[in-house]
């Protein structure tokens, strides 16, 4: 089959709108040049000559987003639900990362994430690796040879973090986030994306510097957001004079984009407690919300208002991501 282009036939089914279910059975699916051309009831002429693979009376819908996927959370899915956000990151998340410097160890484990989403239904993934800029290319590396199309970010964080995995100081970090990205340049199905842990982990003086990166290279950005009444607190002793967390990211111009402004999007996993101020902001900047059911409930975070994103529109974000 031509890896590009061809012609699947089949039961389709997927949402033109959050109301809406467009069905057509025994329609034929036409992918040029990676591409959807549409979904019609029979071949058009000028695809006639494309190859054809017949998935007759199966259902056919599209392949999902995971918005965010913690790479090296992978191998130990399952455990420590007993605990909240902050003490679970030093308990479980951060001694794990620490075990990334070691190269065979990072391709062992992504090995295993790789061959398990290749299995499943998520076709677009945004990835979160480590602070190690050798296992951050690995994990690329691996991402494109999988022919999933990603992703990926090399974690920043150079304060309130383990010693064993913080960064130096901000110069070191952005100096670490230069060189990685001017190495993964050369990949077709996987793109960086700027990935400050979130504020607590991030100095202003690291923040400023991703900052002028994202501008400079036009970079998608990701982080965390309202996800735990501690960490927010915390945010708030960190910045008393701002007005809230997503501000900070936005004082820093990492909070995406007006829609009269041209530039990347950024994406905000939880967002479980965002206030009303917080919402408009995101609504404003064009945010994309990655709801985490699953993990809120273990860390006994709380329950997003995603109905309420949904009527501010905040899923329908625009964008060539």
């Amino acid at each position: 089959m031509n890896e590009g282009s061809f012609i699947i036939k089949g039961d389709f089914c997927w949402s033109k709108s959050l109301t809406v279910l467009e069905t057509r059975p025994g329609a034929f699916l036409v992918c040029v040049e990676g591409k959807s051309a549409g979904v019609f009831p029979r071949v058009p002429e000028q695809y006639a000559g494309l190859p054809l693979v017949d998935y007759s009376d199966k259902l056919i819908v599209p392949g999902l987003a995971d918005l965010h996927i913690h790479a090296p959370q992978f191998s130990f899915r399952g455990l420590g639900m007993d605990k909240e956000l902050l003490d679970w990151l030093e308990t479980r998340a951060f001694p794990e990362e620490v075990k990334y410097r070691n190269i065979e160890y990072a391709r062992k484990s992504y090995g295993f994430l790789i061959e398990h989403l290749k299995r499943g239904p998520n076709t677009r993934i945004v990835f979160f690796a480590t602070v190690h800029t050798a296992a951050t290319l690995l994990l690329m590396d691996m991402l494109e040879e999988s022919g999933l199309v990603c992703l990926a970010g090399k974690v920043n964080m150079d304060r309130n973090s383990p010693t064993n995995l913080s960064e130096e100081n901000a110069a070191a970090s952005l100096a670490a986030t230069r060189d990685w990205l001017d190495k993964c340049s050369a990949y077709k199905n996987v793109r960086p994306i700027l990935t400050p842990r979130f504020i607590p982990s991030c100095s202003d003086g690291l923040m400023e510097g991703l900052g002028k990166l994202q501008r400079e290279f036009n970079l998608p950005v990701q982080s965390h957001l309202s996800e735990n009444h501690k960490e927010i607190e915390w945010v708030k002793k960190l910045h008393p004079d701002i007005s809230g967390y997503g501000a900070v990211y936005d004082r820093f111009g990492l909070f995406g984009h007006s829609p009269a402004e041209a530039g990347a999007p950024a994406v905000m996993a939880h967002c479980v407690h965002s206030d009303e101020k917080e919402i408009a902001l995101l609504s404003e900047r064009q945010v994309y919300i990655a709801h985490c059911p699953q993990s809120n409930t273990n860390l006994s975070s709380g329950i997003a208002p995603v109905r309420h994103f949904l009527q501010r529109d905040l899923w329908d974000c625009s964008g060539p991501y």
